[in-house]
């Protein structure tokens, strides 16, 4: 008799085309789906260019825009212009500005049980909740799954995660993640897949998982995944697509390499306080602090219910004097429908302001808090700066919490309001909209099309092969848990260029160090480039490629942590940036700003050694390299794009 397998096992086995299913060891999956949004699909284009593919090998590949929908000057809408036209020459669908995010909007049209999915967007996992394996990547890799490569990983460990019970009045989907955070922080599942099971499914709707899955990313998790079961069939049936459904559990008896079991009854509104998804405590330990902001939608809560809630609190109420509690839809189907059923006036009488469909505020593009006044935003992450305000002071909470507070205008336990919890279902006939959504052209058309590139449109940069030494001068060092968000930021100064590699590199690491840019342009003679030293957890966050390719454009050449997040590692390596580790993580107090960081015999380490010895000043420092077979052709051929270039195309 066959072994009993989690979920994630199965799926995993379902699309294995390389190596064995044992923890730590490197696997290569085939991919089904592929997700790119705007902030990143821009490269993710430029490398099919440079590749010189012909059409996408995927069975269905989308790109989104969402993300930079401010239209203040010409870089946005040119952007969308190539955008589209990429699309249409390599055969993607096509959804365009004020569709909506890419998540929830995947979900309404695209996700399948039981496919997997790789997305040039950290919060990919989201798909997780209808039974798919979905995981976030750079853009690089991205472009790779649509050129047929699968996608090389390794093999992660299982987590279980057994729900009991049911949801109490006040306390929603977005408190089982918190809860999750405070148990186990934003390291805790690195190298993880969290798999959901038990009881307590049952009373979580599809998107009420993708608020957990989406926010698993959060935890350091490789992806979340939760059954197909009935309520991923009645999701599935509301949008018209119930023949898209097929059953996948766990086996019954199945083992996972940790567990946790969480007895949803027994929860209470939780909230994250600045500036980490970590930093989680009950509302109650914050209550009666000052509000400017309470900030319903993103990705991370998407859902009808979750903005439609919030109309029924409202409902013939005022917000709070003062307050600005800003409404964001995350897709056109929950707008047209919070339209037709009159909540979304409900929440505009009650004071809201209504911002259009798309990332915005979460990514830092408009409905940016004042300096220093508390922010309550349902969005999956409040690192800092990310708001758009450098100081700024975001919690993360749920739609209960940041609506019972833009009421009272103090952070409230929504427990504490004098009101009964309303009763809010997923409607059955949501109002469909398929007019934003432009399928692929056919092979013929797709010949035809000549990609639109305006003027802030660039090309991939050239990247030389890895040399056999580097004199490099240490020049930045950074703590632990340091985001992408902090090395190459978004907001409205920034994103408008990330198809300008050249203009992008002077924002690297402004929320680390503004003098970056112009320290590293200014370095020669000796120096073959420049290294940056990180803690635990370097490069926790965003997807985003920018935050690699940016500082590689000005000279960065390697970076030598005590650990790293699992797609920042693999972006640096994408662009020919050599990811150390400290082999005594003490070292770490050894290196110091401007010191001069001699790597020899480099090529041979990346090649085939597990250790390199570098000489930082008169200190000898032992690094370990630990690379797969593939990572290191990669880096020997100075980046991803090189590697696939010579190699399949």
């Amino acid at each position: 008799m066959a072994e009993a397998q989690n979920l994630t096992q199965k799926l995993i086995k379902a699309h294995l085309e390389d190596g064995e299913m044992r923890p730590g060891e490197p696997i290569a999956i085939g991919i089904d789906q592929t997700l790119t949004q705007d902030a990143t699909g821009t490269l993710v284009m430029l490398a099919l260019e440079a590749m010189e593919l012909d059409r996408v090998r995927t069975e269905v590949s989308v790109q989104y825009v969402d993300h930079n929908l401010i239209q203040a000057d010409n870089k946005n809408p040119d952007d969308h212009l190539f955008l589209k036209s990429a699309c249409e020459r390599f055969g993607l669908w096509y959804s365009r500005p004020g569709n909506g995010v890419s998540h929830p909007v995947h979900m309404e049209y695209f996700g399948r049980p039981g496919k997997t999915m790789l997305g040039s967007d950290s919060h990919t996992p989201a798909a997780g909740a209808l039974g798919m394996l979905a995981i976030g990547a750079g853009g690089v890799d991205v472009a790779a799954a649509m050129a047929g490569e699968p996608f090389r990983v390794r093999m992660p460990e299982v987590f279980g995660v057994r729900l009991t019970g049911a949801l109490p009045d006040w306390v929603s989907a977005k408190d089982v993640i918190l809860e999750m955070l405070r148990r186990h922080g934003v390291r805790g599942m690195i190298g993880k897949v969290v798999e959901y099971h038990g009881p307590g499914l049952s009373g979580l709707s599809a998107m009420d998982r993708h608020v957990i899955a989406n926010m698993g990313t959060e935890l350091g998790a490789t992806s979340s995944v939760f059954p197909a079961d009935d309520r991923v069939r009645d999701f599935l049936k509301i949008q018209g697509r119930e023949d898209d459904y097929t059953e996948w559990r766990a086996d019954e008896g199945a083992d996972y390499d940790g567990t946790d079991e969480i007895d949803l009854s027994r929860l209470v509104p939780l909230i994250a306080r600045p500036v980490s998804p970590g930093n989680v405590v009950e509302v109650g330990e914050v209550a009666g602090q000052g509000l400017y902001q309470a900030y319903l939608g993103s990705s991370a809560n998407p859902g009808y219910r979750d903005l439609a809630i919030a109309a029924e609190m409202v409902r013939d109420r005022r917000i709070a004097p003062g307050v600005s509690f800003d409404i964001n839809p995350a897709s056109r189907q929950v707008l047209e429908t919070l339209i037709r059923d009159s909540r979304l006036a409900a929440l505009i009488h009650a004071g809201a302001r209504l911002h259009q469909t798309g990332c915005n505020g979460c990514i830092g593009m408009g409905q940016a808090p004042a300096s220093g006044k508390n922010s309550l935003r349902t969005v999956p992450r409040n690192f800092p700066g990310r708001s758009g305000t450098k100081e700024d002071c975001v919690f993360l909470c749920s739609p209960e919490t940041a609506t019972a507070s833009a009421l009272k205008g103090e952070i409230t336990d929504p427990r504490d309001l004098a009101m009964d919890y309303p009763e809010v279902f997923e409607p059955g006939d949501p109002v469909r909209n398929d007019d934003l959504l432009q399928p692929p052209l056919s092979e013929e058309e797709a010949k035809r099309v000549e990609l639109e590139k305006g003027p802030n449109v660039g090309d991939m940069p050239d990247l030389e092969p890895l040399p056999d030494t580097l004199t490099l001068c240490a020049l930045l060092k950074a703590g632990d848990d340091i985001s992408t968000d902090e090395i190459l930021p978004g907001g409205t100064d920034v994103l408008p260029f990330r198809s300008n590699i050249e203009a992008i590199s002077q924002f690297s690491f402004s929320g680390v160090d503004e003098s970056y840019p112009e320290r590293a342009r200014g370095l020669g003679g000796k120096f073959d480039g420049h290294l940056v030293v990180g803690g635990e957890n370097y490069g926790q966050g965003s997807s985003r490629e920018h935050a690699a390719l940016a500082p590689r454009h000005l000279g960065l050449r390697a970076v030598v942590a005590r650990s790293f997040a699992r797609i920042h590692r693999q972006n640096l390596i994408n662009f020919g940036v050599v990811p150390l580790l400290f082999e005594d993580k003490e070292d770490y107090d050894r290196i110091e700003t401007g010191d001069e960081v001699c790597l020899e015999g480099l090529k041979q380490a990346v090649s085939q050694r597990d250790r390199l010895e570098i000489a930082a000043g008169d200190r000898t420092i032992a690094c370990r390299v630990e690379l797969s077979a593939r990572e290191r052709d990669i880096l020997k051929a100075g980046g991803a794009i090189n590697y696939l270039s010579e190699h399949r195309l």
